[in-house]
């Protein structure tokens, strides 16, 4: 997938690069963070979309599953955030949108320790967005239902019937209709909005 979207950029005749580097590596997200900031003058958007889940039910839940799935979720965008922030401040300037969950926002079915990182990713949000807005950097959460790729591959079918059950539109969403739903939270015309979760479910 990576790939694709590099090619797909480079195609429209725009610079772009890939690097991997863990969430939780903070010598390396800072060594990444430097090098854009030094042949792009700085970074103007921030999308923390790292995560990961199991699906477990709370009695099986043990220490390491807890650890690894708040800290690749909630951990991870609290190391990648306070990389950029030093210029965005510099800058004055800047836009960092956390990427939560429906399961962090809503009471539904899904793995306890999910549950709880995308909820801290939505406390996240709001509490930076308050501390931020004074440097002008905006900080927002999208929140998506299932959709037709990523983690929701891993929803058993019982599960899925479900959602789509109590969904009005009564499919998943697309990744497309995620990245195009982010890309205007992230744009100028956006401009007004801080701090806010936005529920993207199919009317759940």
């Amino acid at each position: 997938m990576k790939w694709a979207v590099l090619d797909g950029c480079r195609s429209a005749g725009q610079e772009s690069r890939v690097y991997r580097v863990s969430v939780l590596d903070t010598p390396g997200t800072e060594g990444v963070v430097r090098e854009l900031e030094k042949d792009w003058g700085g970074i103007d958007v921030l999308v923390n979309n790292a995560g990961i889940t199991q699906i477990m039910p709370f009695a099986l839940v043990d220490e390491e599953d807890w650890d690894r799935v708040v800290d690749v979720n909630l951990k991870g965008s609290f190391l990648t955030s306070r990389a950029v922030l030093p210029g965005m401040v510099r800058r004055k300037a800047g836009v960092i949108l956390n990427i939560g969950s429906l399961a962090g926002s809503r009471m539904i079915a899904a793995p306890v320790h999910y549950c709880a990182s995308k909820g801290g990713v939505k406390a996240l949000t709001q509490a930076m967005a308050k501390e931020l807005a004074r440097y002008q950097i905006r900080v927002l959460c999208l929140a998506p239902g299932l959709l037709d790729d990523g983690m929701g591959k891993n929803v058993p079918q019982t599960g899925l019937a479900e959602y789509l059950r109590h969904c009005s539109l009564g499919r998943l969403g697309t990744v497309e209709e995620a990245a195009r739903l982010a890309a205007f939270l992230v744009c100028d015309r956006n401009s007004y909005m801080n701090g806010e979760t936005v529920v993207l479910d199919g009317g759940l």
